[in-house]
């Protein structure tokens, strides 16, 4: 449905599909060498990413990126406004090329697509777009990656759900230049560049994608009943203020796991990711992307 619409209102461009997973990023790569100026990406979150991560990465010439929602995530137009009614409304505002600048997150620490580690390279950074997640996260997109019914937003929130009960909780610590150590037993830990995550959770309410900050919601373990609660809460950005919640704004952030325990796994926009060791450091990279927005 795109590729038609998107010749009725450019004309001429060049496409690709991809055929295996990671495909995003070497098609993302051609395009750029080939001296791509704009660069669309037809998905979600982690498809967004994918191409996201090489168009930030790209130094030879300003290259915009355009996103074009199909995806079970879009947390990241909703950050900025994406809320199409339907797919011709996103390549209109392709065809209008109306852009703006915003924020970008690069995890410093080497680091791998799950159960690849092979694949780590540990002389480029890895960028994202909207959020870097530990904890209890990782455990509903893994129980998610087994549904066969449900997708969205209701996938996360059923899933959730489930993992209220079961998830055993993580010691970590994190640390700020700005605000110091945080250390114990944590139910989750997001470092957010904009507001929503998790099918549209606001999870840092008043985060904006071009605030000059990245966000850390640090929420302490607690008892399952007390999950459920905070779970509510969250869902409508009220979890703001509870005793188990901290929010954190700087622009670097340092996690760290145990050395004993197993590299850490979390998520990047989606797709989960395994570290090489027990530290993961992520930074902001302010107004490093220019995204065609309506």
């Amino acid at each position: 449905a795109y590729l038609e619409m998107l010749k009725r209102h450019l004309g001429a461009f060049d496409h690709s599909f991809t055929t295996v997973a990671g495909d995003e990023a070497r098609l993302a790569r051609a395009a750029l060498e080939a001296g791509a100026d704009t660069v669309a990406a037809v998905g979600g979150d982690g498809t967004w990413s994918q191409v996201a991560d090489q168009v930030a990465s790209w130094q030879q010439r300003p290259v915009r990126l355009a996103l074009l929602p199909s995806g079970t995530g879009n947390d990241f137009g909703r950050n900025l406004g994406l809320t199409y009614e339907s797919p011709e409304d996103a390549v209109r505002a392709l065809a209008r090329g109306r852009t703006r600048r915003v924020d970008v997150g690069r995890v410093l620490t080497p680091c791998a697509p799950d159960g690849r580690r092979e694949q780590v390279d540990a002389l480029r950074p890895r960028h994202f777009l909207n959020v870097v997640g530990f904890g209890f996260d990782i455990a509903v997109i893994d129980a998610a990656a087994g549904a066969r019914f449900l997708k969205g937003a209701v996938l996360y929130r059923v899933t959730a759900l489930q993992q209220l009960f079961r998830y055993p909780g993580i010691d970590v610590t994190v640390s700020s230049p700005a605000h110091g150590t945080r250390a114990g037993q944590r139910l989750m830990l997001t470092i957010s560049n904009g507001r929503y995550f998790g099918g549209g959770f606001p999870i840092v309410p008043a985060a904006t994608v071009d605030d000059g900050f990245l966000h850390a919601c640090v929420i302490s373990d607690a008892s399952p009943l007390r999950r459920a609660v905070l779970f509510s809460r969250t869902e409508r950005g009220r979890h703001v203020g509870a005793p188990e919640v901290e929010l954190l704004a700087d622009r670097r952030f340092t996690v760290r796991f145990p050395p004993a325990a197993s590299p850490p796994r979390f998520e990047i926009d989606g797709d989960i990711y395994a570290g090489v060791g027990p530290e993961v450091e992520v930074e902001l990279l302010p107004g490093a992307l220019e995204v065609v927005v309506p």
